[in-house]
């Protein structure tokens, strides 16, 4: 027991380190040496631990999105009106830029272009961002009663997934020009759906009474 406690709490300060070093300096420019220093512990074992520093770096971006997905399925449960989980879902693309999760994502999917022994695994991480999209957006279409065999909650998943990657991928490389304007017009059209939800509601209670 305890070599299984060891073994896991050095696993976690390799990984930590790795995930410091991808933010800093990115995959190309980190060294088995450069990451052993980091870690402050002896580099020869994370091809023991890892296999590789590239299954070691995938397995920092898995680790990342499995709290990030906990954080957004627990906003979309949350008992608010879908605009304002939007509005947060918007505000976390900006956290996690500043957090750094964005340059890892990033950094792993180019890592992984040519590898294809990791391209399943950075590939199996977008499907988990996509199950939770999907699962929100199917709600929220039959909340505000949209023809779900047009809006699908698959469809809109994909769209708002590509949309997010291009948002990120735009901002990481200080591109902020219509930004504004797009969230502003997407926030003006799930206002009207706000509008015309809480309408349905009025009229059927009037209906009932």
């Amino acid at each position: 027991m305890r070599e299984t406690n060891t073994r896991h709490t050095t696993e976690e300060v390799f990984l930590d380190a790795a995930e410091r070093l991808l933010i800093e300096i990115g995959y190309a420019r980190i060294t088995t040496r450069r990451l052993g220093e980091e870690a402050g512990a002896n580099h020869g074992l994370i091809h023991y631990y890892f296999g590789s520093m590239e299954q070691l770096f995938v397995r920092v971006l898995e680790r990342y999105t499995e709290r990030l997905i906990e954080r957004q399925r627990a906003m979309y449960a949350a008992p608010v009106p879908f605009r304002q989980k939007w509005r947060m879902a918007m505000r976390y693309l900006d956290a996690d830029r500043e957090s750094g999760y964005q340059k890892i994502w990033y950094e792993l999917q180019a890592l992984a272009w040519n590898r294809p022994e990791l391209r399943e695994r950075v590939a199996y991480v977008r499907r988990q961002w996509a199950e939770v999209l999907t699962e929100a957006f199917t709600q929220a279409a039959e909340e505000y009663g949209l023809d779900t065999r047009q809006f699908s909650g698959k469809a809109l998943a994909v769209l708002v997934g590509t949309f997010n990657e291009g948002i990120m991928l735009e901002r990481l490389s200080g591109i902020y020009d219509g930004h504004a304007e797009l969230l502003a017009m997407i926030d003006s059209w799930l206002e009207s759906l706000e509008v015309a939800k809480i309408r349905r509601a009025e009229s059927d209670e009037s209906a009932i009474s």
